[in-house]
């Protein structure tokens, strides 16, 4: 039905697209989301590095409607720098690191990371390799890959940029300087990095240093000499530097932001034309991305034909080619639509004394919470139920779900909903309700508990609702809160908080390193104590053995011993119950419009490149194989 819905409304749509082009010369604005035209042309950088010479467009009719791929969901407010090394850039379309793999349009990383088959795919390297006790790692970079001025990129680029790291603390120091130790250019094309390593010599985690090949984007050596010295290597003086003459590497560059807008355009000299890479250039000239208020807007613009790939949720997102027959397209026909990388999750607080000394009170809450409901309406079943993937601590992809044994821990999972299982096991642990007034008591005190999530994330709001509501059917008063978002942050990253009993945060979705790293953030006690705390167990919960399993799994090279050790993990887990997640969720959303371009990635199609928004990791490839439409 889908696949018809949406070849009659292309045909409908066709005639209406080729009179636009024919009629605009080529060219079409959005009517709802013009931009305002520009008070002045955009700054132009120096002549080794600037984009192709063309005017800063005034508004979309400048930007031909059949060269350019519009966004939404991406980029909210104007962009602050194009700083690579810097931080808060908010340039979410030229720099960007998430589950999908790094935002690789004007800056590379190493390889390029696939989600779903988990591999590595070249990008500025070709290979990579491990000595045996995985102290060093030697890394081999592409003879053709070249900066945007035409020097070659070289292992000293990888070198600053690690040594920049380094200085700053920047994004990339600040992740990798526990596991990497150094990055040394060994030739013009070849580097090695050396692994940190623990009091027994042991490097502390061989996965994060992989990770490090595919999440950080390199800076050229020759442009981070330029910007160290015009900021005397000031710290904050770099991090802060707009970086209005950067070098880049990749197949896009910066045209033109503002308020209203950003823009990009391709870099026709762009070096993975060769042979070795690509062999082509992306097929659209520009990436624009309109600022849109909100996803309302973003929604909107997507359904007209003004947006073409869309990241935002979408509820009942079926429905606009069931019902409305627009030519829109989701990674799956069927539900979820999308690949569910991460588990939204409703984390126990263990400062609070009746949260962390009563197991029987975590897995009853748990066991009671109604899965399907939150699926439904809060996730307009674009996830898959926890029936039809028992929780662990592994997302739905096949190579996570392959890591562990399921009939091990089949004994401990609960599809939800079990409202006299949970009676049961509270009943058992002496929770009682004393007094008769239909709430149990801890110490001859009513539990009372609040289930927090942001205000405004109406898709969480309805989960804690429905978290809620499990508590009234088995005696423990839970109060949904709304606190807004600039209150929450500072509350939950608060190591000894107890304003919240329950709250609502997700781990991290997918890279090299998982599931090992999203294990990491829900077990380990590595994160207890830390201030500021947006790394993981934001709960608080210690279990020496669990820590001692996570130490063990970077240096297990055995796949047998691996699935053994990760099944010890889940048995933990699902046994002190420290957090619950209440669904999966596509870490990133992927709908998009065919009225103008086409040959977008679809699971059926052969060409296995992940629904990652042709921007992110091994999804650029999507770039390099579009069509327009008729």
């Amino acid at each position: 039905m889908k696949k018809m819905s949406k070849i009659l409304a292309l045909l409908l749509t066709l005639a209406m697209v080729c009179g636009m082009f024919a009629a605009c010369g080529g060219s079409s604005a959005p009517a709802a989301t013009e931009a305002p035209k520009a008070t002045e042309a955009q700054a132009a950088a120096p002549a080794a590095t600037e984009a192709p010479a063309e005017p800063a467009p005034a508004d979309d009719n400048t930007l031909p409607r059949n060269e350019t791929l519009y966004f939404a969901g991406q980029q909210w407010g104007p962009v602050n720098s194009w700083n690579i090394v810097g931080t808060n850039q908010n340039n979410s379309m030229a720099i960007a690191g998430n589950a999908g793999g790094y935002r690789s349009l004007m800056f590379e990383t190493l390889f390029m990371f696939d989600f779903m088959s988990g591999e590595k795919k070249g990008l500025l390297a070709d290979s990579y390799e491990w000595n045996d006790d995985l102290t060093e790692m030697t890394v081999t970079l592409k003879d053709a890959a070249k900066w945007s001025d035409g020097t070659p990129v070289t292992a000293a680029d990888v070198a600053a940029t690690w040594e920049v790291a380094l200085l700053t603390n920047n994004g990339t120091g600040g992740s990798y300087k526990a596991y990497v130790d150094t990055v040394e250019a060994t030739g013009d094309k070849t580097l090695v990095i050396k692994s940190k390593l623990n009091d027994a010599g042991k490097p502390v985690n061989p996965l994060k240093v992989e990770d490090f090949l595919t999440g950080t984007p390199i800076a050229q050596a020759a442009w981070i000499k330029t910007l160290r010295e015009r900021c005397n290597d000031d710290p904050t003086a770099i991090l802060n530097d707009k970086g209005e003459d950067v070098v880049w590497s990749g197949p896009y560059t910066k045209y033109f932001a503002d308020e209203q807008k950003v823009v990009l355009v391709r870099d026709d000299n762009y070096w993975g034309q060769d042979a070795s890479m690509w062999g082509k250039l992306p097929v659209p000239k520009y990436i624009a991305h309109n600022i849109y208020a909100d996803n309302a807007a973003g929604e909107l613009a997507l359904k007209a034909g003004e947006v073409d790939v869309c990241q935002q949720f979408i509820g009942n997102i079926q429905n606009l080619w069931l019902e409305d027959d627009l030519p829109i397209s989701t990674f799956y026909d069927e539900a979820p639509y999308g690949v569910c990388l991460t588990m939204p999750t409703a984390w126990y607080n263990m400062n609070i004394p009746v949260v962390k000394d009563n197991v029987a009170l975590r897995k009853a809450i748990a066991m009671a919470t109604d899965y399907e409901a939150i699926i439904a309406n809060a996730m307009t079943n674009q996830s898959p139920t926890f029936a039809e993937v028992p929780r662990s601590l592994m997302n739905p992809t096949a190579g996570e779900q392959a890591l562990y044994d399921h009939e091990a821990v089949k004994d401990l999972q609960w599809a939800g909903n079990d409202i006299e299982g949970a009676n049961k096991l509270l009943d058992e642990a002496g929770l009682l309700d004393t007094d008769g007034d239909g709430w149990r008591e801890y110490n001859g005190e009513k539990i009372s508990l609040n289930a927090v999530c942001p205000n405004g994330w109406s898709d969480w709001q309805a989960a804690m609702q429905i978290v809620a509501a499990a508590g009234d059917k088995i005696g423990i008063s839970i109060e949904p809160e709304y606190p807004e978002w600039d209150i929450m942050q500072t509350r939950f990253t608060d190591p000894s908080q107890t304003d919240y009993a329950i709250f609502m945060w997700s781990p991290d979705a997918a890279s090299p390193s998982m599931p090992w790293g999203r294990c990491n953030q829900f077990l380990s006690s590595e994160f207890v104590g830390l201030q500021n705390n947006w790394s993981g167990n934001w709960g608080q919960y210690v279990n020496e053995e669990a820590d001692k399993i996570l130490k063990e799994i970077p240096l297990t090279t055995d796949e047998a011993k691996k699935v053994e050790l990760y099944t010890e993990l889940v048995k933990i887990y699902l046994t002190d119950v420290p957090s619950f997640s209440l669904m999966y969720r596509p870490n990133l959303f992927h709908a998009v419009n065919e009225s103008v371009w086409t040959n977008f990635p679809s699971a059926d199609d052969g060409r296995n490149i992940p629904p990652a928004d042709c921007t992110d990791g091994y999804g650029i490839r999507a770039l390099y194989e579009l069509e327009l439409v008729g």
